[in-house]
């Protein structure tokens, strides 16, 4: 058989074993939280900060939206003409225009260019958030925060496009098989290095002071049966004035992590409760299912682009001439926006199962539905979300269950509905 048939034959079994993954792995059923217990929680919450809160989304949303919007024209507009191809050319060539150059120097450029471009919808969103005085940053902050998230992308950008183009240049029959291989690898050693390496370059960590709550939160790690390296607290406050808390890790390197603004909100029992959940998401491997999805959809990809690569229409619109070169990575960005925007429907859903179940093991390892809905009522209220977010929005980008559904589930558990 041809490369090109084994690529086929490559994308079948990566397709099935991605689909069957998420029908196996993602836990389809959700725990009931009827509309009607909705509608009462949603009653319960402080209306002035029920409507703050829907005035802060609707203020954020021409931001995001545009952001994404005009990240997706740029992406199309670059990747679907000449433009793309010529730019990465013309900044590749001072440094010697080689292969090397252009898929460095020119892969960097194009990212940059989109970036600086949908910059202002990122300073747009900080006057947002400052104006609702949920942001603890000066200007200054934010752009050292925001100077710190280019040097990262631009880290692991290198390192992807100094690998990817290798493969392509090395062996130009085969690079969609060995590519597949290294974007899988890459996913699975990011979920490692991550929470070591990245994370502590936008906040502070240390393990949590020794008291009653600690002790709590480790014997409740150890009741669940669940091997936590540490719990640790972020120096949120110093950006934010948001609360959350969240598992990283595989392995060796999982910690469950919460915020210094959950301590000073938040009441003992209630950290307890969004500790529960994400003992949850530890106890269920959450972090391995998704990185194992996220593995098998970058190795399909990878094919994906190899087998689109055979469309010649596209190539010629593009100005390239094989979609492995490094003159073409413009039109893969064009191919990875589209892909992002289509699959952010199913992403949010899958999401958002996984959020109710992590929810429903909070329930069942605290047995406290009072607690458990009086942390999502505060949730809700400091950070100023929408408890009842219009269903469009909700459904093509929500990644939690919405806070009157979480607070429905904690009230039918309580009734011993499961």
């Amino acid at each position: 058989m041809t490369p090109r048939m084994w690529a086929v034959v490559a994308f079948g079994v990566l397709a099935v074993a991605l689909a069957v993954t998420v029908v196996v792995l993602v836990p389809w059923h959700r725990p009931p939280a009827p509309r009607a217990d909705q509608l009462a929680a949603l009653r319960t919450l402080p209306a002035d900060r029920v409507a703050e809160g829907r005035a802060f989304h609707s203020a954020l949303r021409p931001a995001g939206y545009g952001s994404l919007l005009v990240g997706l024209v740029i992406a199309l507009v670059l990747g679907l003409t000449p433009l793309g191809a010529r730019l990465i050319e013309a900044v590749g060539r001072p440094f010697g225009g080689n292969w090397v150059a252009q898929a460095i120097v020119g892969g960097i450029v194009v990212v940059l260019v989109a970036d600086l471009l949908t910059l202002p919808f990122a300073a747009w969103r900080h006057t947002i958030l400052v104006r609702y005085e949920l942001s603890t940053q000066g200007w200054g902050g934010w752009l050292v925060d925001l100077l710190k998230g280019f040097a990262v992308s631009a880290v692991i950008g290198v390192v992807a496009l100094l690998g990817f183009y290798t493969i392509t240049h090395f062996a130009p029959r085969w690079w969609w098989a060995w590519g597949a291989a290294g974007a899988a690898t890459l996913v699975v050693l990011m979920s490692f290095v991550l929470p070591v390496l990245v994370e502590p370059v936008f906040n502070r960590f240390t393990p949590m002071a020794d008291g009653p709550l600690r002790t709590e939160l480790i014997q409740l790690a150890r009741t669940d049966g669940v091997p936590v390296r540490d719990v640790l607290v972020a120096d949120a406050s110093r950006r934010t004035r948001q609360v959350n808390a969240y598992v990283s890790g595989l392995g060796p390197t999982r910690r469950i992590v919460v915020y210094d603004t959950l301590l000073t909100e938040a009441t003992p029992p209630e950290v307890v409760s969004v500790v529960a959940h994400e003992l949850g998401h530890a106890k269920d491997r959450d972090v391995f299912t998704g990185t194992l999805i996220g593995a098998l959809g970058a190795a399909l990809a990878v094919v994906a682009l190899f087998l689109l690569g055979g469309w010649s229409s596209l190539l010629r619109v593009a100005g390239v001439t094989s979609i492995a070169e490094p003159r073409a990575f413009a039109l893969l960005l064009a191919v990875a926006a589209v892909a992002g925007v289509v699959s952010s429907p199913a992403q949010g859903l899958v999401s958002r199962h996984t959020e109710a179940r992590a929810d429903a093991h909070a329930l069942a390892l605290t047995q406290d539905p009072t607690t458990f809905e009086a942390m999502q009522a505060r949730l809700s209220s400091v950070n100023l979300g929408d408890p009842d977010p219009p269903r469009w929005e909700y459904l093509y980008a929500a990644s939690h269950p919405s806070t009157v559904e979480r607070m429905a589930a904690a009230r039918a558990y309580a009734r011993g509905e499961r």
